[in-house]
């Protein structure tokens, strides 16, 4: 399969330049593998059924083995031999430079290594593609530039509605980032299977109801772009006549969480002018958009006649797409609300302090108010020590970018970059 470059490709190339060993870690079927083969010169599978006892076996015995090959080595899932990360971090110290290996791994081990890997190992989280990798935005607006000043933002995507609501069903999963058919949808569905059926239970070997499991997804779902506490989410489960306890739930939720299906958004606390209490619940998201309308069944038809649905599920695109051209640019996304209602979708911090307020509307009609809640947020923060945002932004399906006469940008999820 032809490979579609990443925003992770340039991030993957910068670690390995400064670290011994990256750890790649995120959903399954959100191209990790295929992106450390782009840099590794050789490969150990530990999931081949072939060699798979056999591998178990010498990592338990002697995992100095499995390392050997030309360098940079990958070690794919490495988290089924987790006596693998000791032995790289061990071989990095005796080699005493960069770029010798690589860890993927779509679930964290059950069991932890002895030692940590600080200063040996660096971190890289994927996700499924944005839409400037799967093909889905013109790429006009560079966010980078944002940040730097670009007086003027151009560009214009013709996406609408029905666009987005099969995008969203569609998802980033790479295996299907240039189909457009019908079977295309069927992929989430096999992925939320597959979850309930088995990883949940594999990923710490203790065995878990797969009816629960989806209760629990489909719940998380309908939470969607909300900081809804995970007491109202079992609240929610037992509705259906699934009562369980709070522990139960945790364990569950945890995880979903080790297999990278549920990915909250923290919270922003910045210095404020007028004292309001930040709310500190994160925001509850999944991995990916198309798992949440997967978990509720749903389709592109069925989201158009749901406008509330389709609103939160967009949101859930669109911190998405941010969060990969955030931390290609070295930053982090968070979420601001506080207790006087007032709320930012998104916020984009890059190091050094430099952040932009993001709130995200489904329909043109709703940009009036975005901008008014980004102004009032705007107000409230203390500028004199946190300084004014870089910019601040509507983020809209399509249609053209540009700035208002308030100084707020309109900007097309289907229009940006990192």
């Amino acid at each position: 399969m032809e490979y579609l470059p990443r925003v992770a490709d340039a991030l993957l190339q910068g670690k390995l330049s400064h670290a011994g060993a990256v750890c790649i870690r995120g959903p399954k079927w959100c191209g990790k593998t295929s992106t450390a083969l782009q840099k590794a010169k050789s490969a150990l599978f530990l999931q081949d059924p072939d060699t798979r006892a056999n591998n178990l076996r010498l990592a338990a015995e002697k995992p100095s083995l499995l390392l050997r090959g030309e360098l940079p080595r990958l070690l794919d899932e490495w988290q089924d031999a987790p006596q693998l990360w000791d032995a790289v971090r061990f071989a990095v110290d005796r080699a005493g430079e960069p770029g010798l290996y690589l860890l993927t791994g779509s679930s964290t081990p059950g069991k932890d290594p002895m030692h940590s890997g600080t200063g040996r190992f660096s971190f890289l989280d994927m996700r499924t593609m944005s839409l400037s990798e799967s093909g889905d935005s013109t790429k006009e607006v560079k966010l980078s530039e944002l940040f730097d000043g670009m007086p003027e933002p151009e560009g214009y995507s013709d996406v609408d509605i029905e666009s987005i609501a099969y995008i969203v069903c569609h998802g980033g999963w790479p295996q299907i980032a240039r189909r457009k058919d019908a079977g295309a949808l069927e992929v989430a569905y096999d992925y939320v299977s597959v979850i309930a059926e088995e990883d949940i239970s594999r990923v710490d070997g203790v065995q878990r109801s797969a009816d629960y499991a989806r209760l629990l997804m489909a719940e998380y779902a309908r939470c969607t772009s909300t900081m809804a506490s995970m007491n109202s989410i079992r609240a929610n489960v037992a509705r259906h006549g699934r009562e369980v306890s709070r522990p139960t739930t945790e364990a569950y939720t945890a995880a979903l969480r080790r297999l990278y299906v549920l990915e909250d958004l923290p919270s922003w606390f910045p210095s404020l002018r007028a004292k309001s209490r930040i709310t500190s619940t994160p925001g509850r998201f999944m991995a990916d958009p198309s798992i949440a309308v997967a978990s509720l069944e749903a389709d592109p038809s069925q989201l158009l006649n749901d406008l509330s649905t389709l609103g939160v599920l967009f949101e859930s695109l669109c911190v998405r797409d941010l969060r990969v051209y955030a931390e290609a640019l070295g930053g982090r996304l968070y979420r601001y609300h506080d207790s006087t209602g007032l709320e930012a979708d998104a916020v984009i911090v890059l190091r050094g302090g430099r952040y932009a307020l993001v709130e995200v509307k489904l329909g043109a009609s709703e940009v009036d108010d975005g901008a008014k809640s980004l102004n009032a947020v705007s107000d409230k923060i203390d500028q004199g020590i946190m300084g004014a945002p870089s910019f601040s932004a509507v983020v809209t399906p399509g249609g053209y970018a540009y700035r208002r006469s308030d100084g707020i940008l309109v900007l097309p999820i289907s229009c940006l970059r990192p």
